[in-house]
């Protein structure tokens, strides 16, 4: 059992459905059932190396399990092993983490949990590397970081895209037209399978399976000669075209990950229209919808299970390591066996070929 007085939390990467009340259960777990002291990081690693934090209490995390956001803020472009600084006039690169280790030091902070993503978490290996007493908690709503069933903020997201859905069904039944609702998810096509099932999309279109262009048209064919007068297609944001490429928004050159995608639903729109004149086709962005608001039910449950194991796993010593879900359990894994394993949607899964047989088309 390791002597641990005083934890710190700290929020990094995108925001979440689910991050306050991850921050809730470390919070409360560690106060009411430990006694530690508790201390939370601003802006993410940013406030580790600018030693900024917010102490946290029984009152300063009372009523947040159903807060969306971060009461922690956060940010997704300050990796202390690579942060930008001011020498001599001249903004130059360097390792910094030597200052938020010291600064830990200084605050008496035994023991860091670090809520984030696959970015967010490599730096809280590299930080165990150096001897940082560490927990890891995977947060993203891609639900693309391996070694978990499930990452907090996921069901979130497909909920609200399922209501997206279920919107665009009405108004295209009404106007007969074809609507295509672009998500999120980067490579991983886990948000636009999950809601495209649930929202009774046609067509659903993920960075795994690669699509033909004819394909979707045939699909499209296939339900005018039934009756059927609109479709609805979901894409997500990394799909391609069998032998074409991604579609990139912009380029964010001072992030970690510059690489922005977007805008697959307004280019497959205008392909499709040089296919079809027989129906109107709308293209939507849902965006940042998916990220904001209260987390739902399940998220609220999983992460204060998150919460309370990642303080648990402090009491015991098992430092270094994540903690995630396998089937109904919460368990943990060494954070160096999940850093670089993104988890990506097989396309002979099971949940592929349920949709499948139902009679959805994913265009290949």
């Amino acid at each position: 059992m390791s002597q641990i007085k005083k934890i710190g939390i700290l929020t990094g990467g995108g925001d979440c459905p689910g991050l306050n009340a991850v921050i809730r259960g470390v919070a409360r777990t560690a106060i009411l059932k430990y006694g530690y002291e508790v201390i939370g990081y601003k802006y993410g690693y940013r406030g580790l190396y600018l030693n900024d934090f917010m102490p946290l209490t029984l009152d300063t995390v009372t009523g947040l399990i159903h807060k969306g956001g971060t009461i922690l803020y956060t940010s997704n472009k300050d990796n202390l092993f690579d942060y930008q600084v001011e020498e001599n006039g001249q903004l130059v690169k360097k390792d910094v983490s030597d200052v938020a280790i010291d600064n830990m030091k200084k605050e008496g902070v035994d023991a860091l949990v670090v809520i984030g993503g696959d970015g967010t978490l490599t730096s809280a290996r590299d930080f165990s590397r150096k001897g940082v007493k560490v927990i890891g908690v995977p947060k993203t709503i891609d639900n693309d970081l391996g070694g978990t069933d499930y990452t907090f903020g996921f069901n979130t997201a497909i909920e609200v895209v399922t209501e997206a859905l279920d919107r665009l069904h009405t108004t295209a039944e009404s106007h007969h037209r074809i609507m295509i609702l672009e998500v999120m998810g980067r490579n991983a096509g886990w948000i636009a399978l999950h809601s495209g099932i649930a929202g009774s999309a046609d067509v659903i279109l993920i960075p795994e399976i690669p699509f033909d262009y004819d394909k979707i048209v045939e699909k499209i064919e296939e339900r005018r000669k039934l009756g059927r007068l609109f479709s609805i297609i979901v894409v997500a944001e990394g799909a391609k075209p069998k032998g074409g490429e991604v579609v990139v928004s912009k380029i964010v050159k001072d992030s970690p990950d510059p690489i922005r995608l977007g805008g697959i639903a307004h280019k497959l729109a205008n392909e499709l229209e040089q296919r079809i004149k027989t129906h109107e086709i709308r293209a939507t962005i849902l965006g940042h919808v998916q990220r904001g608001g209260s987390p739902s039910t399940y998220d609220r449950i999983l992460s204060t299970r998150y919460g309370v194991k990642a303080v648990d796993l402090i009491a015991e010593g098992k430092f270094g390591n994540m903690v995630c879900l396998k089937g109904d359990d919460i368990s943990y894994l060494p954070l160096e066996d999940v850093i670089g394993h993104e988890k990506y949607v097989d396309p002979n899964s099971d949940l592929v070929q349920v949709a499948k047989s139902v009679g959805i088309s994913f265009g290949d």
